[in-house]
């Protein structure tokens, strides 16, 4: 049974075993493919990703998020759920609900956590870039670009919410960025534009 993923022409393969796999994944499959129950109460990343046990081989991909990119875990890694293409369901230790607004679920992002030994290939619409955060450096990152981290738990930030905003938002949304704070290595995509 090998835990590992090859990255050929745009699409992530894989062989026997349990994954986590993106909601509309796989793309294609040859041999078994079951779907298992993701355990707990509370699971946020359980609309986003599926848990899956595969006799055979299969192939990930996403037409609308070409680049694909393997991000390895040192000890833990929090990986934004949309983002997940597969990953080792084995190396899965639970996911969280981070919150950019607080007291709102408005714009939370849904995040499944992995602990080492393990890997995710995530799919993004465009490059990834990878920031190393010393001690005490602060890295401010727009709410659609973030990939995964391994820092601490990141904190919001928005110019000037109102409570209108919360409650009642309006169409022209407000910039919203998550601070990263150091040690640890951040991962990033391009900004979408407005």
């Amino acid at each position: 049974m090998s835990v590992e993923a090859t990255i050929e022409s745009g699409f992530a393969h894989v062989t026997d075993g349990a994954w986590l796999m993106g909601a509309s994944q796989p793309a294609a499959y040859c041999g078994r493919l079951r779907d298992l129950r993701m355990r707990g109460w509370v699971v946020p990343d359980r609309g986003r990703l599926r848990l899956v046990e595969l006799s055979g081989n299969a192939s990930c991909s996403d037409a609308k998020r070409p680049f694909l990119s393997r991000i390895d875990c040192a000890e833990t890694l929090s990986v934004v759920s949309d983002r997940i293409l597969v990953a080792p369901a084995a190396s899965r230790t639970g996911s969280q609900l981070v919150r950019v607004v607080p007291m709102s679920f408005r714009y939370a992002l849904a995040v499944t956590e992995f602990k080492n030994p393990g890997w995710a290939v995530t799919a993004t619409q465009s490059r990834v870039n990878r920031f190393v955060l010393k001690d005490d450096d602060v890295l401010s990152v727009r709410l659609e670009s973030v990939i995964a981290w391994t820092t601490k738990r990141p904190t919001g930030h928005c110019p000037k919410l109102t409570m209108r905003d919360i409650l009642i938002p309006r169409r022209r949304t407000k910039s919203l960025w998550l601070n990263f704070y150091g040690p640890g290595v951040v991962w990033a995509e391009g900004a979408y534009g407005v």
